[in-house]
């Protein structure tokens, strides 16, 4: 996973949200930003957030897939 998708991937989260995900291990991240583009690309309902506001979408989606990890 290239390093710029990472840093994409916390950029979009909350501030509080990027200080838990940046305390995770560089791999974890790096499945994490995996799984935000996948968000970003397959939920039909962020398609139409994203015409309105992308960078709502990217944190909305970045959000998810962070709850998400928390939860497994």
């Amino acid at each position: 996973m290239p390093s710029n998708e990472v840093t994409r991937f916390l950029e979009a989260l909350s501030p509080e949200s990027r200080e838990t995900a940046r305390a995770l291990p560089r791999e974890r991240q790096e499945d994490l930003a995996a799984a935000w583009h996948k968000e970003l690309t397959e939920d039909a309902d962020l398609d139409t957030l994203d015409e309105l506001s992308p960078a709502a979408a990217a944190e909305e989606a970045a959000e998810r897939v962070l709850r998400q990890a928390g939860q497994n």
